[in-house]
């Protein structure tokens, strides 16, 4: 039934395993790819024919993370995969970016590749199998794809690169890369790193795709075995209306690339599109369409030659300069922290938030649930370019640009225990001529700043460039919107005066020679160190202390054993402390406890509270306490948080007490000392060794008992609370209990006479034949 083909290869320690013919066989092509115990189906499916009218490439690509892959049941009301989750869209991204351009210009049929993880063992991880398994099932599809490609993830821990490092080995370390190319060439970078110089960052790179070189080798001979025939691809020769086009036009388009402000230029060159449709009216659709095309390719032809030629890019600047920077901090009154950053035509809004540990961003995946207290959300409105477009919720690209400014800023903050707050930092660009996630990593440095939170360093950002004409080839520094669609490189680095902490880079073309790459890292370490200049100028290291308006959270250590008298019986202890000061409080399983709010009495206020709790009282010392229960024989006094004590009649006054309501009244503010704690933990208190004025400790001025009892005498002591005196009486007899016969105290005669009788001896009342009040068969009597 099947006809199966497979190949296999030890890859950085682990079995890699590609088998096609298995499963999902009326795809066109499909991989099921396993690496230690990480299953990943990928299947490829494309259609025989262009849309009508479209004139774009439609490939999409969905990863998918199913949750019985790690056994586990998805969390939530339905209980099944939904949306696509944050990892699975970034994912999607990471497999699409070094596919697409390997495509040949004018293929414009659909394609969709999807990824499934079947299995997932806590160490390979899915999102590099997918790419491989992707790229496997496109080289056996049969379309035009000029690949293979494959991808490798690269750690670095004590200056040795890691190939496919563990998650624990990627938090241990200080980079997380994930490199994709092709034999030849890198295609696609993407990094998170803790300071490190780019040189180290180059060889990263270099070694990763050295590493995946051997899992192209068995792609090649996986489709040498089992690829489809290719398909036949139309060629068509464009040079007649292309030159065509460019007498009509060619002088306008060059003209209108040397105004150097955008709204300008847009217009201009959109009367050139209006004029270069006259000059093929008379064609049909297909043409008008293709003319449409040319026009961008003119375009680029103009703008690169422009570059490579002359060193005259758009906006006048050669290929090193920066444009103007503005940066100011404290722009928005009531946010934690706020900046303003515009470079050039880019400009973004960004603020920050600090919230309480409750805030934290919980994420269910396959490895279980984890929370997250770094948020960094970007948003990119059409109004940002001058647009009528699209409102709502964030697509794949701001999902794209949020995270890459994510991994820029993570590598500085300082670790919980040093700030325990729940940080989201939010950037709105409200206009947009380039790199406008690199502008978000500026303001989301400044505003970070403004709000105290202590970063490690300011952080700026940078966008590369690059024009690439065979041999020739230049890299520019803060490139254009136009310059990034009409250029062959997209390359940004993040980093502070130390190293890099980020680094992206997706490339147009067939990839991209170590050579170029180390120009641009040197060329983007320069700008970068510029960038941070002029931010400096606004703000250039850490408030000292956090907005009026920013909650304060104050920490400290329990027992244990005492989060339960902390939290209370169904949680009653927390809410009223939380009700009472207006504090938030969080407990953590070890002990820590979180107290915030942006009061600081309200602080102080729940802290003393929760020490009440968790303190023990302390023989002989002294306390203020409030009373807030009375009874006949003393008043309870609530001195130590939730920690109530009695004070007996005997100790409120060195005098004697008949009533003590007469003395006490609840919620009175008293001042007590601790006389004694018992087995059980209850506690003596006394108010008369207290001057209840200024709080001192007084003498005890009762004289002792006879007998060595310092307790005072019965009548101080108040009367019993049930007529039991529940132990040993001094007197060395025994608290009898009930009369067997079941006889009490009566009280007076029902006659009101005088004194009762003497009560007859029990062994008279059986002599004299009267009930004993046991039955027959234990005194031997008869029915």
């Amino acid at each position: 039934m099947f006809t199966i083909h497979k190949e296999e290869l030890n890859w950085g320690g682990r079995k890699l395993t590609l088998e096609t013919g298995r499963i999902a066989r009326q795809a066109d092509a499909a991989i099921v790819a396993t690496l230690g115990e990480t299953v990943v189906l990928c299947a490829v499916t494309a259609a025989k024919s262009v849309k009508e009218g479209q004139d774009f490439f439609p490939l999409t690509v969905h990863y998918q993370e199913k949750y019985s892959a790690a056994g586990r049941i998805p969390g939530g009301f339905f209980k099944r995969e939904r949306g696509a989750t944050e990892h699975e869209t970034l994912t999607s991204r990471l497999i699409d970016r070094p596919l697409r351009p390997l495509f040949p210009e004018g293929f414009y049929n659909e394609i969709n590749v999807i990824a499934h993880v079947l299995s997932y063992d806590g160490e390979a991880e899915g999102d590099m199998l997918a790419l491989i398994a992707a790229s496997a099932a496109l080289t056996l599809s049969g379309v035009p794809f000029m690949g293979p490609i494959a991808g490798a993830r690269v750690g670095y821990i004590d200056g040795e690169y890691i190939l496919n490092p563990t998650k624990a080995q990627v938090k241990e370390g200080s980079l997380d890369l994930v490199v994709a190319g092709t034999a030849d060439a890198v295609m696609m970078v993407e990094s998170e790193a803790k300071e490190l110089s780019e040189d180290e960052m180059l060889k990263g790179v270099m070694f990763a795709h050295r590493s995946f070189q051997p899992v192209i080798d068995a792609i090649i001979r996986l489709a040498e075995k089992a690829a489809k025939d290719p398909w036949d691809l139309a060629v068509t020769d464009d040079k007649a209306m292309l030159t065509k086009l460019q007498k009509a036009i060619g002088a306008d388009i060059d003209a209108a690339y040397r105004i150097t402000a955008k709204s300008d230029r847009q217009a201009a060159l959109a009367e050139a599109k209006a004029k270069a449709k006259t000059v093929f009216a008379d064609g049909t659709p297909q043409e008008q369409m293709k003319a449409g095309k040319l026009f961008k390719k003119l375009e680029a032809n103009i703008v690169r030659g422009a570059i490579l030629k002359e060193g005259r890019r758009i906006d006048g600047r050669d290929t090193k300069t920066v444009r103007p920077i503005e940066a100011m901090v404290g722009l928005l009154p009531r946010t934690h922290g706020s900046a303003l950053f515009t470079r050039g035509e880019t400009q973004a809004i960004v603020t920050t938030t600090l919230g309480t540990a409750d805030a934290e961003q919980m994420i269910d995946g396959l490895d279980g649930l984890k929370y997250e207290r770094f948020m960094l959300h970007y948003n990119f409105p059409p109004y940002s370019v001058g647009e009528v477009g699209r409102f709502g919720a964030p697509g794949r690209r701001e999902v794209g640009h949020g995270k890459l400014a994510w991994r820029a800023l993570h590598p500085l903050l300082p670790a919980k225990e040093e700030f325990p707050y729940t940080i989201r930092v939010l950037a709105d660009i409200t206009e947009s001529n380039g790199s406008s996630s690199m502008a978000t990593v500026c303001g989301g440095s400044l505003a970070l700043m403004d709000a105290g939170v202590p970063l490690k360093r300011p952080c700026a950002g940078i966008a590369m460039g690059l024009i690439l004409e065979g041999k020739d080839f230049a890299v520019l520094s803060d490139i254009l919107g136009d310059e990034d669609h009409l250029g062959d490189m997209d390359f940004k680095v993040a980093g502070t005066s130390e190293g890099v902490t980020s680094l992206q880079m997706d490339i147009k073309v067939a990839g991209i020679t170590e050579e170029i790459m180390r120009v641009a890292l040197d060329q983007a370490r320069d700008g970068r160190a510029h960038i941070l200049g002029e931010m400096a100028k606004a703000l250039d290291s850490t408030r000292e202390g956090l907005s009026a308006h920013a909650p304060r959270i104050e920490s400290m250590q329990v027992p244990k054993d005492k989060i339960r008298d902390i939290i209370g019986t169904g949680g009653k202890v927390i809410r009223e402390i939380v009700a009472t000061t207006g504090a938030k409080v969080d407990i953590e399983d070890d002990g820590t406890v979180k107290i915030s709010s942006s009061d600081p009495e309200q602080i102080a206020a729940a802290r003393k509270w929760i020490e009440g709790i968790t303190q023990e009282a302390e023989v002989g010392k002294i306390y203020t306490g409030k009373v807030v229960n009375m009874a006949d024989f003393g008043a309870f006094v609530n001195f130590m948080g939730a920690k109530d004590g009695l004070v007996h009649i005997s100790e409120i006054k060195n005098e004697r007490v008949a009533n003590v309501k007469d003395v006490l009244t609840e919620g009175q503010q008293v001042k007590v000392k601790v006389l004694g704690i018992d087995d059980r933990g209850k506690v003596k208190l006394s108010m008369r060794l207290v001057d209840q004025e200024t709080g001192e400790e007084l003498p005890d001025t009762r004289p002792p008992r006879e007998g060595g009892d310092d307790r005072g005498p019965r009548g101080d002591r108040g009367p019993r609370r049930d007529g039991d005196r529940g132990g040993p009486r001094r007197d060395g007899d025994r608290d009898r209990g009930p009369r067997r016969d079941g006889d009490r105290d009566r009280g007076p005669r029902r006659d009101g006479g005088g004194e009762r009788a003497e009560r007859r001896p029990r062994d008279a009342e059986s002599n004299e034949g009267e009930p004993s009040g046991l039955p027959n068969f234990l005194t031997g009597g008869n029915d």
